[in-house]
Parts: structure tokens; C-alpha cells; sequence
């Protein structure tokens, strides 16, 4: 572990599976067990898992300029978002470029959480702040604890009245265990999930009495890289990793517009005045390259950063790949051409593990392209 100063109370369970707390966004983190991954993969796809997600950053906004500030700091309109719900979000530099993603929750009409990962949300949200009549607060001990799978709600409603009826993309203030909690209806996984925001010395507990509760279900320890296999299926993007600060431009520095990133839905419609809007608009048609799918022959999978060709000349790369033991397909998302941002084109992927992988490009979300297993209702 290293360059971490933030640290999870979950440390010791997750050295205990076998984990060695590599570092994410300063947090040592559980990037590996000592199980099968594919197991984890298949529980929350067919049952549950359960992660700790504490890596990610929680920030308080609150006073009277609360809304204004995450305005003028996101591409989402805070009018819209009452208490008790939240929206996914990004930000953008004043080139107009992508630099972080996050999910707004409003917890009261001057009060909200913003949760980000390694970008840089904090630092556009206290910049957004200066001047205003607003207080801005990390918040490290709040942990975050992912309950994702089919059968997270048949837990949870164990123990928290009202959660099968808790709405996508809502939140509600409760109690887990007679401990405080937020649970909220969001997750990373293309799977109905639950984010239980606890204390962190509770988080212990908490995670202890899921796992031996939920083993029957056949709830599992999860670690935090089986969101790779979950987010390619899925078509969640993970920055940076499907970023040009992973992947740079010979001829230009880092930054992705959110019409290559696909990513354009995050503006709310008609909404200006957000920190690089007018170069938002005026890149929108200039894309250099399209986040876009790939299908693969056969189950080997190749690396992060593999090179795509057409014709025998490289034209892009894989960001990341799965084999989904699961659904029987090998699939990758990668930077392409926007002309090959179809279905159809015939590619080469060149992995040198594997050696040449036969590739079809493909539209995603490649599961569940409704998002209905998400969303779903009852």
C-alpha cells in the first residue's frame, strides 16, 4: 500500500481475504482476494455481493448558495433534484473537457453530498465556492458500503422498513442494526444495489452481520476490481482509466469531451452557465474518437490498453474487457474511430498475452441494454 492517507475500518477484514489495500483515490483499497473472482462476479449478478466503496470521496455542501454552487460546478440543474433523491453528474475544465463524474445526493433544501472518485470534484466545488455563502466539508469518515445483486432488497427489507419501496436513484435517512445510516438506491453495478453510507466505526459491525446474515442467500465479500467485469457489461465508465490521461494523445494534452466519452445525457437540457458550457456546445460534432463496444472471438481477454486495428494500422484501443462466465460473451469497451461507432465493423484486437483477437464493434450497454434490472420496481 502506498501514498495512502485515508484509510477504511474494514482494513483488517479485507487483509484478512487476502487482500493488500492497494491504493485508490489515497485509500488503501481491497483490488484483490484471495477467492475467485468470477464467484464474486456471479453472486452479484445472481445474488449478492457486498464491497466497501469507501475509496470514493463524500463532500457536504450546505447554506443558502448550496445549489448554486453545485450549478455552476456540474452540468446537472439542482432545481430539479428535491430531497431525498440524487443524479449522476459530471464536470468539465473550461476547455470543456471531462474531469470528473459524481452522484448528487440532496439530503434537505440547502444540504447535499456529493460522492466522487479520483478526480477532481473537490477541488472544481471549493473553486465554485469562493464567495458564496456556503460551507464545504470533506467527509472521511463516512463510509460507503455496496450491497449489489437481485437479492440485496430481500436482505435489506429485513431490517429497514420501507427500502423495497425506495425508488432508483433515491435516498433514505434510517437506521441499520440501530446505528444511523443513509441507505441510497445507487451502485456501479447494472444490478438493483444499495450504497449504505454508515460511520465508520460502525462500519465493522455493519459488514460483518451482512456477510453472516446474507451467507445463506449466498451474500459474498466482493473486492473493488470485480466492478471491472460489472462496468464493461454495463457501460459505466471509470475514470481514468478510460480516459486519455491513461491513454494520451500524441499531439495534445489530456481531456475527453463528453460527446467522445458518451456521456452528453449528463447535461441537463438547456442548461448553461456550468463551468465549460460554451466549449461543451461548440465541441459537440468535433469528436476526435467515440467510447464505443466491442464484441470478441473466443474467451481469452485482452489488456487494458490493447491496440485495435483496421486494415493492419492501429485506429484505436480496449480500455478494459471481460468474459462473462455468466452470459458467455467476450466483450470490450474501447476508444475507436467515430466512424466505426456502429455495429458491425470488423477490427483486429492485438493483445500481447493472447496474440490477435478476431472483434465486431457493438453499441452498450452489451446487459441488460434497458436497464431494467436497475430500475425495476417491485
Amino acid at each position: 500500500m502506498t501514498n495512502s492517507w485515508r484509510f477504511s475500518t474494514l482494513a483488517d477484514r479485507h487483509r484478512a481475504l487476502g487482500s493488500h489495500l492497494e491504493d485508490w483515490s489515497g485509500m488503501g483499497t481491497a483490488w484483490s482476494y484471495d477467492s475467485d473472482p468470477d464467484a464474486e462476479y456471479m453472486a452479484i449478478r445472481t445474488k449478492a455481493g457486498l464491497m466497501d466503496v469507501s475509496g470514493l470521496k463524500k463532500v457536504h455542501i450546505t447554506g443558502p448558495a448550496a445549489s448554486h454552487v453545485i450549478e455552476r460546478a456540474t452540468t446537472r440543474n439542482m432545481e430539479k433534484l428535491m430531497p431525498g433523491r440524487s443524479v449522476y453528474a459530471t464536470m468539465l475544465n473550461d476547455q470543456g473537457k471531462f474531469i470528473d463524474d459524481c452522484v448528487i445526493y440532496r439530503t434537505a433544501p440547502n444540504a447535499f453530498m456529493v460522492v466522487h472518485g479520483s478526480g477532481g470534484a473537490h477541488e472544481q466545488l471549493t473553486m465554485a465556492a469562493t464567495g458564496r455563502d456556503v460551507s464545504i466539508r470533506f467527509d472521511d469518515n463516512l463510509h460507503d458500503l455496496s450491497l449489489q445483486g437481485p437479492l440485496a432488497v430481500d436482505y435489506l427489507e429485513k431490517h429497514v422498513p420501507g427500502i423495497r419501496q425506495l425508488p432508483y436513484f433515491a435516498h433514505m435517512q434510517t437506521s441499520l442494526f440501530g446505528k444511523p445510516a443513509m441507505i441510497s438506491r445507487t451502485g456501479y453495478t447494472g444490478e438493483r444495489g444499495y450504497e449504505l453510507f454508515v460511520r465508520g466505526q460502525d462500519a465493522p459491525m455493519i459488514w460483518d452481520r451482512i456477510l453472516d446474515e446474507g451467507k445463506g442467500m449466498g451474500i459474498i465479500p466482493c473486492r473493488f476490481t470485480t466492478l471491472d467485469m460489472l462496468r464493461t457489461e454495463s457501460y459505466l465508465l471509470f475514470f481514468p482509466f478510460d480516459n486519455s490521461e491513461m491513454y494520451p494523445f500524441e499531439d495534445e494534452g489530456p481531456g475527453d469531451t463528453l460527446w467522445e466519452l458518451g456521456l452528453d445525457f449528463t447535461v441537463s437540457p438547456g442548461k448553461v452557465g456550468f463551468r465549460g458550457a460554451e466549449e461543451h456546445y461548440r465541441l459537440k460534432g468535433k469528436e476526435r474518437f467515440k467510447i464505443w463496444g466491442l464484441t470478441l472471438d473466443g474467451t481469452k481477454v485482452p489488456g487494458n490498453g490493447a491496440p485495435v486495428f483496421r486494415d493492419g494500422k492501429q485506429v484505436g484501443l480496449v480500455t478494459q474487457a471481460m468474459y462473462s462466465p455468466l452470459n458467455k460473451h467476450n466483450i470490450a469497451i474501447a476508444r475507436l474511430p467515430v466512424d466505426c461507432a456502429n455495429n458491425g465493423t470488423k477490427l483486429v484486437v492485438n493483445c500481447a498475452t493472447h496474440g490477435e483477437i478476431a472483434a465486431v464493434t457493438h453499441s452498450m450497454p452489451f446487459y441488460d441494454p434497458e436497464k431494467k434490472r436497475r430500475t425495476v420496481k417491485e
